[in-house]
């Protein structure tokens, strides 16, 4: 995996907030939502663009059943099938009659001024 130079689409840095690694175009951190700099009307912005892909499933511990652990990992790969990234985003356990609601949902951004990266 490389990293592109600043400047460039896909180029990234850390919140200062929450320390997740984050797109370098980004104005609000999407983990912590805390604001990252205030741009003016000139200064360009990354433009959201309609979400490609967004899932949201329910599960329920059947009351008479005991308790299960859970794990969400979430996992990106290239074209070409190798592992680009891998992360446990959180951990649990379900006790009977509980239930979780899961959401994935893949933000695309067209980043306004950034030169684009070819591989």
């Amino acid at each position: 995996m490389s990293t592109p130079r600043p400047g460039t689409a896909g180029s990234t840095r850390t919140c200062p907030h929450c320390k997740t690694r984050i797109l370098e175009s980004a104005a609000v951190c999407p983990a912590c939502k805390h604001y990252l700099r205030i741009d003016s009307a000139a200064s360009p912005l990354a433009q959201p663009l309609p979400s490609p892909l967004k899932v949201e499933g329910i599960i329920r511990q059947p009351a008479d059943g005991g308790s299960s652990e859970y794990s969400v990992v979430v996992v990106v790969t290239n074209e070409r099938g190798e592992e680009v990234s891998r992360h446990v985003v959180g951990v649990g356990a379900l006790h009977p009659n509980e239930q979780r609601t899961f959401s994935l949902a893949v933000e695309m951004f067209a980043p306004t001024g950034a030169k684009a990266r070819r591989h």
